[in-house]
């Protein structure tokens, strides 16, 4: 039996990344795998404190962040990141190649529960990100902490998954996850809007009739990783009364979950168009997004339009 290959020498052979951006991804990684550790040890209340956004920062919010800075810091190989949780666009080096994104802690609010959890980055060239779009970007990726611990990355050649062994290495467990064109599952975020959003509500009846599967946890990690790990399903969240504009972000979360579901076969739209050719105008831009398997997220659209 063949031995599965490590990481590193996955993104170098079958991701082809250049070594400056496989160093990245595998500082991202060894951060996941601290991260990973925090949290089982660490208290999942309230710090007092909010983030950018005016949320409330569990403490684990703060300690993912800090294991990232840090680990994006001593790498020298990165010119600025942002982060959900930082006011600022924090800048290391204009002579650095890549400038990074990402959501330290997706879905925290679950982890007393003890559900899913994950982190999710996105990577570009260069130090500016004002003006640029998703498709722009040259890497993303996720960690995902559940029963066992994964990162599922892109480099443009195929998407792939790789598990947290015993001995702390993450070794490929699938490679070139597809997504297959219809869906049986369905993750509907803002399902409370059906109540005063018409095309929203004949939306979910159109799944319920179709006698459709709901597959949705609250952390939009889980619910992509499903949709990639089952290769098929679709989540939405859309804009509503309360969150006119979409209630997710442009540059955290649908921005890369964007570039790894089309590296996979499928779509990502805001319901007018596609969510890689979304022009970046704001580090807090919100966006409604319909993610999936290609005809699914095109039956949605038009429903909702």
């Amino acid at each position: 039996m063949a031995l599965r290959p490590f990481l590193g020498d996955h993104l170098s052979q079958t991701g082809k990344a250049a070594d400056e951006l496989r160093d990245v991804i595998l500082c991202i990684a060894q951060a996941g795998i601290q991260i990973q550790a925090a949290l089982r040890k660490t208290d999942t209340g309230l710090s007092g404190t909010q983030n950018q956004f005016g949320e409330e920062q569990v403490k684990l919010d703060i300690v993912s962040d800090d294991i990232i800075q840090k680990h994006l810091k001593e790498s020298g190989l990165v010119a600025s990141f942002i982060s959900e949780e930082q006011k600022d666009v924090i800048e290391l080096s204009s002579t650095a190649p890549y400038s990074v994104v990402y959501d330290p802690l997706d879905g925290s609010s679950l982890v007393d529960v003890n559900f899913a959890v994950g982190s999710i980055f996105g990577i570009y060239r260069g130090a500016e990100l004002i003006g640029k779009k998703p498709k722009q970007q040259v890497a993303a990726l996720y960690v995902l902490y559940g029963p066992r611990t994964l990162l599922v990355y892109c480099t443009g050649n195929g998407v792939h998954e790789f598990i947290l062994n015993d001995t702390g290495e993450f070794i490929l467990l699938r490679k070139f996850l597809k997504v297959s064109d219809t869906a049986k599952n369905f993750a509907p975020g803002n399902l409370s809007s059906i109540m005063d959003d018409k095309p929203y509500h004949d939306v979910f009846h159109a799944w319920l009739k179709d006698k459709m599967t709901l597959r949705y946890s609250g952390c939009m990690v889980a619910d992509i990783h499903h949709i990639l790990s089952k290769g098929q399903g679709v989540f939405t969240y859309p804009a509503g009364s309360k969150y006119p504009d979409g209630k997710l972000r442009l540059v955290f979360e649908c921005g890369p979950f964007a570039y790894l579901m089309e590296h996979a076969g499928g779509a990502a739209s805001d319901g007018t168009g596609d969510i890689m050719d979304k022009k970046i105008t704001d580090i807090d831009q919100r966006t409604p997004i319909i993610i999936g398997s290609k005809k699914e997220v095109e039956r949605v659209c038009d429903l909702l339009s």
